[in-house]
């Protein structure tokens, strides 16, 4: 899935070999509404835009990767899944680090030290569950997906054309990544919780059961402030010199050597599809090159004016040739929800 300035898209192989593209306008509403940019607000409703988008691109790429003879996904499955999504979050990454924590510390009288030991025991939970799932096969070939994403960036960023054999000498690493925001929200709670826990202790005599209440809840209604927090880091530290900046990454890229795998030709060819699907026109036209796979369209809510077709438009050059793969024209994507050509990035 990649996400430009104004379109998001995404693109899924499907088990026949052809791939699926749909394309759909980027929310708009911090453009309508102030609010939504101001400090800490905008932090929270970009987590929140991007979890949408997200959850909204994992359900129509399991569908879209599943045999026509299996059943799809319905909004009621997807519904309890994503129930069961947040259920386990809240579970792990919050109400059994602090129950045990609570157990253990009983009678611990310093707030800062428990909310310390707290955020990197989660930090702990955090790196294990990630090396833990990148074990298992299906996860392998989702990180190498997310590697080939990051490959095909770093290609457009160096001016080389759009083909699997010039994106693959990139590397899998790449500071805009997803997952650098991730690890900045785990290390930016641990400040949080801490500055808060110690400005507002918990009441004396609760015991350990209300002494874990307390900072379970302390911990859920404090996420919009540690999301709000950790955007705002991360837009000071897009403005502080490159060596800082670099330094301020080196976290997130170690971490992307678990989430990211190198990715085979073909999975760079879907990155590559979703990719040319949220970059303007005449600025793609004179890197494209000739893919394999054929190309089936899912919705497509660009304007015609400004975003490429794949294979139909003929500013994709060698694309669009007469020798160029077909692609079918489907409008039976989901709907849309209606959300700057500068740069372009992945989930």
């Amino acid at each position: 899935m990649m996400r430009g300035a104004r379109m998001w898209a995404l693109a899924v192989r499907r088990p026949s070999g052809e791939i699926y593209l749909e394309r759909h306008r980027v929310n708009d509403a911090a453009e309508r509404h102030r609010v939504l940019r101001l400090p800490l607000v905008r932090g929270v409703w970009a987590l929140g835009d991007a979890l949408a988008i997200g959850m909204r691109a994992l359900t129509t790429s399991a569908n879209q990767s599943i045999d026509d003879s299996e059943e799809q996904l319905s909004k009621r499955e997807t519904a309890i899944s994503l129930t069961l999504a947040v259920a386990f979050f809240l579970a792990v990454f919050i109400f059994l680090p602090n129950a045990g924590l609570a157990w253990l510390l009983q009678g611990l009288d310093n707030e800062v030290v428990y909310h310390v030991i707290e955020g990197f025991v989660r930090v702990g939970i955090f790196l294990g569950y990630l090396a833990a799932i990148s074990a298992m096969s299906d996860i392998k070939r989702v990180f190498a997906y997310h590697g080939g994403e990051h490959k095909t960036i770093a290609a457009w960023e160096h001016g080389e054309a759009l083909e699997p054999s010039r994106v693959q000498p990139y590397s899998t690493l790449h500071v805009r990544c997803g997952t650098n925001f991730l690890l900045l929200l785990v290390i930016t709670a641990i400040f949080v919780y801490t500055v808060v826990g110690s400005i507002v202790p918990p009441p004396e005599g609760v015991g350990t059961m209300g002494y874990a209440i307390y900072h379970i809840v302390l911990r859920i209604v404090l996420l919009p402030v540690v999301a709000g927090v950790a955007y705002e880091g991360l837009r000071l530290g897009a403005g502080t010199s490159a060596t800082l900046t670099r330094l301020a990454m080196k976290p997130g890229l170690w971490l992307q050597k678990i989430t990211t795998r190198p990715p085979d030709d073909s999975m760079v060819e879907v990155a590559i599809r979703a990719f040319q699907a949220v970059v303007p026109a005449d600025d793609l036209a004179p890197r494209v090159a000739t893919l394999p796979s054929s190309v089936v369209w899912g919705r497509d809510d660009a304007p015609d004016d400004v975003y490429a077709t794949v294979g139909v438009d003929p500013r994709l050059g060698e694309a669009a040739s007469d020798d160029a793969p077909p692609v079918e024209s489907h409008d039976d994507g989901p709907a849309v929800d209606s959300h700057d050509d500068k740069g372009t990035g992945e989930s």
